[in-house]
């Protein structure tokens, strides 16, 4: 087959840095998840037996997930409703299935900035008028009035936020939310809510899913980010069953349904969450504690917002501000690819998320590794200064 007969397309550069940079790190300080148990403490924690998983009859599963693990999903997030509940091929799947099912070419859609790269790709593709929600209008917890009123107009078939936001880690207060919800409700759109570490919160309590107050809205969860099961490769969407429904035919066609292996495990981890998630969640609050101090004593080199939800957060990097080539996402790749040649830690660049002067810092690794990561960088980003200096000389 020649070249000319396959379709070119960019991969996201997130996906793209992670293939090329992962293996080669030592301290992974770039995560926007909690890092991962094993199946042992998995079992253990979940009170899963061995007699459980032989007992797993290995069948097809049914095209909106198995009936234990979409009842558990929705105990816990939309009052026990589980007709309202897709299980996926994590978050991702989810979010293809809908959007793909939702959006038309012409609508209107308003996206947050700076997000999750799929959530912003499948409007695009299919051909709807994209308006961006800017990051700066997102503030105490809060939208801007001014700003959501002339976003969300009445032409406005959805709109799509990523609350704790990945990567800045900003989030909406219960006042924030209500006010959204308020002005998404009075011009009919759908709200499309990716809460894939709403578990974790700093600043205010978690959020409830939105699914709960709004019958128009679409909410995502997976797995992968406070759970500490990103292996697990299982996700959810929240949605009327009109919408389930209408993503069958594209299911169908491509990965039909899941593991019942996968779901039984699933089932038992949403089952005991809180053990799961309560555990990853304080050592990440330590971590914070820690990232707060080291990123006070480096106010000259690095500017940050702390993040008020999730384990990841958007670092400034004073250097690349000042960078000729610091807006095309060059100058921070290389400032990533240099730190994890010279030290073996990595962070992922802002390029990935249309913020080419910053870098993603994650906070829910090991602690030991997480203070091994940071000195590292302390390290080159004086390296860097004293050179810098130098040649100013």
């Amino acid at each position: 087959m020649t070249l000319a007969r396959i379709r070119q397309e960019d991969p996201p550069v997130l996906e793209e840095w992670y293939r090329r940079h992962l293996t080669a790190c030592r301290y992974d300080i770039s995560s926007s998840g909690v890092h991962p148990y094993t199946f042992a403490e998995t079992r253990e924690l979940c009170g899963l037996r061995v007699e459980d998983l032989d007992e797993v009859v290995m069948d097809d599963s049914v095209s909106e997930g198995g009936a234990g693990i979409r009842r558990a999903i929705a105990d816990r997030y939309c009052a026990g409703d589980a007709d309202r509940v897709l299980v996926t091929h994590g978050s991702s799947e989810a979010i293809a299935l809908t959007l793909d099912a939702l959006l038309r070419p012409g609508d209107r859609v308003v996206v947050q900035e700076s997000i999750y790269h799929s959530l912003g790709y499948f409007p695009r593709r299919t051909g709807c008028q994209v308006v961006t929600l800017p990051a700066d209008r997102v503030r105490d917890g809060e939208i801007d009035p001014d700003a959501l009123t002339g976003l969300v107009t009445p032409d406005t078939a959805a709109v799509i936020v990523n609350f704790p936001h990945n990567p800045s880690g900003r989030t909406l207060s219960p006042r924030g939310l209500d006010t959204l919800l308020a002005r998404v409700e009075a011009v009919g759109a759908v709200l499309v809510w990716d809460g894939a570490t709403a578990e974790i919160a700093h600043r205010w309590q978690p959020l409830p899913d939105p699914a709960t107050r709004y019958e128009r809205t679409v909410t995502y969860g997976t797995f992968s980010k406070t759970f500490g099961l990103p292996g697990l490769r299982v996700g959810w969407a929240i949605t009327s069953p009109e919408l389930l429904r209408a993503t069958f035919p594209l299911r169908d066609r491509t990965t039909l349904f899941l593991s019942p292996l996968v779901e039984l495990v699933a089932e038992h981890a949403m089952r005991h969450a809180d053990r799961l998630i309560d555990r990853r969640a304080a050592e990440a609050r330590r971590n914070l504690g820690h990232l707060t101090g080291w990123a006070a004593r480096h106010r000259e080199l690095v500017d940050w917002t702390p993040p008020e939800g999730g384990v990841c957060c958007l670092l400034g990097i004073r250097e690349l501000a000042t960078a000729r080539d610091g807006t095309d996402g060059t100058a921070v790749e290389e400032f990533c690819r240099d730190l994890l040649a010279e030290h073996k830690t990595l962070l992922v660049p802002g390029s990935a998320f249309d913020a080419p002067q910053a870098v993603r810092l994650g906070f829910g690794g090991p602690e030991a590794d997480f203070r091994a990561g940071l000195e590292h960088l302390s390290r080159f980003l004086g390296a860097r200064s004293a050179r810098t200096g130098a040649q100013g000389v």
